[in-house]
């Protein structure tokens, strides 16, 4: 079946190939406990991806390449109206208040001095942030992203720095969800139609590759 879902969509024109970039970035979106904890309503059992995204950031430091990571911050008080329809929508973006212990980033990612930590409201990293803006200044042509969740954030993500002309390269086990069935889904939608799919792997060899460069 998979064979033929394939074959159909290289026949229907999907399927093209995104080149690397000369300039990368890191992106890591939404890393944060309430994905990560058992007790939250969120949690997605994505402990592999946390893993993933950890290996990441150190290869990226260690070349030198820059890192953003965001979180999901809703002023207290305001009763999610700065998360609009999203908020409405999701009910369980309520752990995302201000001053949720649920919002911080586990030890294994927490930034560091000269790291970018941009809060969003909405799914895209994009969206309503300086992100895009951020990225041009650097000189950013590709972005390496992986995060939480697959079908939420990170897709929202991959498809806007697409259409911001940033090369979205997805890194499958850094990206996680709380079905492998939506997992799988996703990752193939996403390289049929809006980023390059790439293993762990694969990323970390273009990271040490753009060191060297």
């Amino acid at each position: 079946m998979a064979e033929d879902l394939n074959s159909d969509y290289e026949k229907a024109g999907f399927g093209g190939r995104l080149a690397f970039g000369k300039s990368p970035a890191l992106l890591i979106i939404d890393v944060v406990d309430a994905y990560l904890l058992p007790d939250s309503p969120l949690y997605a059992g994505v402990e592999a991806a946390l893993a993933s995204n950890a290996r990441l950031l150190q290869a990226a430091r260690k070349a030198g390449i820059p890192v953003i990571l965001t979180n999901v911050v809703y002023q207290a008080g305001v009763g999610g109206r700065d998360g609009g329809v999203f908020y409405r929508k999701v009910p369980a973006l309520k752990a995302f208040q201000e001053g949720s212990p649920l919002g911080a980033f586990p030890k294994e990612i927490t930034p560091i001095e000269g790291e970018i930590v941009l809060s969003k409201q909405y799914a895209s990293a994009f969206f309503g942030t300086p992100l895009a803006s951020t990225l041009r200044a650097m000189g950013v042509d590709t972005v390496i992203m992986g995060g939480f969740s697959t079908s939420g954030c990170v897709r929202a993500s991959a498809l806007d720095a697409l259409q911001h002309g940033f090369i979205p390269f997805v890194v499958r086990e850094a990206s996680g969800d709380r079905d492998e069935r939506v997992q799988e889904a996703n990752l193939f939608d996403l390289q049929a139609k809006y980023a390059e799919v790439v293993t762990e792997t694969q990323a970390l060899e273009l990271i040490a590759g753009a060191a060297r460069a």
